[in-house]
């Protein structure tokens, strides 16, 4: 039964599919600087025409410029009418027109043929702040040192007294990766915990259930179909593990791995590693054994869908309370969640990735978890003993009692 789930789902179109659509967004990720840079033209540089009758806010606004590479300003001789007209003709990026205010100040207007990125003005509208910066201070014969001074942001930076504690450039890294993680083991959880769901409805709605009944144990079968599509699972999630690694490996040799950096990939720990993959394997063993137990009540594969939805519920608040944790770590809130079973592979995961703490806490975590899981298959399983023979059309949760009464007839 294990051998038979594992290489059906394996061999399925839709594992392969799906697996090898993940491993190309994983790829795309890992490269996404590199992606971005070919397809966004950066290395092209823009020539912006400056209007303006004043020469001194020109050269003001160049000399601010002048660090950027992006952009070339010139000033141009000619009509703000006929600057258009090359803009549309392509001869210039765009047009930026400098006129003085009733202060006496610069204003400017930025003509381009689509303003739909702002990010393109953005560094001329900061230059031109700059230039009027300076024609204010020359005004109230103010030093332009001492203008600098007060605009300047002022050094804050935060220390952590425990000698354990993580660093903010630590912590921000690993708000990055665990920020990954979650969405990761999120998905598949949902998505592995329905295919055991479907599955037993499946096969119910086939009678083929009525034919297992006879060799093989409704036990068996659950657990069968539990571990077999685990292991399903974690090949999945070894092979993404493999592109991710080889990914990042490319990017880093090719010098685009500032976004990697960024989202901490290039300086993984292996206890980081190790614990995604345990609270992975965990946290899909409690709720299979959940959607397994669901699956056996219904015999449809719509009613699936409806019995397993507040299963479903469960995971979407432990993803909320894990999100909410990335800026909280510590909240009392997010400490009590995470020895919740149903809350603790996302969140004490969360915990263990943000903040340093003690081992007996990642111990007592994981033993509740262990243990809720041997109590619900233990349930389970009797649920399921006689939850595969009941058939006809069903989504409630009442049928746990006529499932139960079932198991011990059968027993």
């Amino acid at each position: 039964m294990l051998s038979h789930t594992y290489l059906n789902r394996v061999k399925s179109k839709s594992f392969l599919i799906t697996t090898i659509l993940t491993v190309l967004l994983v790829f795309a990720l890992t490269n996404l600087q590199t992606i971005i840079e070919q397809f966004s033209g950066d290395d092209e540089e823009k020539k912006v025409a400056v209007v303006t009758e004043n020469e001194q806010w020109y050269q003001s606004l160049n000399g601010v410029l002048n660090t950027n590479e992006d952009y070339t300003l010139e000033n141009y001789n000619g009509s703000l009418k006929e600057a258009k007209v090359e803009v549309e003709e392509g001869e210039y990026h765009s047009v930026v027109e400098l006129i003085e205010n009733e202060q006496g100040l610069p204003e400017g207007t930025y003509y381009a043929n689509q303003i739909a990125n702002t990010g393109e003005s953005q560094p001329i509208r900061q230059a031109l702040q700059q230039v009027k910066v300076g024609v204010v201070t020359e005004k109230a014969n103010v030093e332009s040192t001492t203008i600098q001074q007060i605009s300047s942001p002022v050094n804050f930076n935060l220390v952590a007294l425990e000698e354990s504690a993580k660093s903010a450039e630590e912590l921000s890294q690993t708000r990055g990766l665990v920020y990954v993680m979650l969405f990761f083991m999120y998905f598949s959880v949902m998505m592995y915990g329905n295919m055991i769901s479907t599955d037993v409805a499946t096969e119910k709605s086939s009678r083929v259930m009525e034919i297992l009944i006879s060799s093989v144990s409704p036990v068996s079968q659950m657990f069968a179909k539990i571990i077999g599509i685990a292991l399903v699972g974690l090949t999945q999630f070894a092979i993404l593990l493999l592109v991710g690694y080889f990914g990042i490996q490319q990017a880093m040799n090719s010098n685009n791995g500032s976004l990697l950096e960024s989202f901490g990939f290039t300086e993984v720990q292996a206890s980081t590693i190790i614990y995604a993959v345990v609270f992975f394997v965990l946290g899909y063993l409690l709720y299979a054994t959940l959607a397994a137990t669901l699956g056996s009540l219904v015999s449809r594969l719509e009613d699936a869908q409806q019995i397993v939805a507040p299963m479903m519920m469960l995971v979407v608040a432990a993803f909320m309370i894990a999100i909410f944790g990335l800026s909280m770590p510590e909240a009392p809130f997010v400490t009590a969640t995470s020895y919740i079973p149903f809350f603790t592979p996302l969140i004490m995961f969360l915990r263990v990735g943000m903040l340093d703490i003690s081992v007996w806490e990642v111990t007592l975590s994981i033993s509740i978890l262990v243990v809720s899981i041997i109590l619900l298959g233990l349930v389970g399983a009797r649920i399921y003993r006689g939850g595969v023979l009941m058939y006809g059309k069903s989504s409630s949760l009442k049928d746990f009692k006529k499932a139960l009464q079932l198991s011990k007839k059968e027993g």
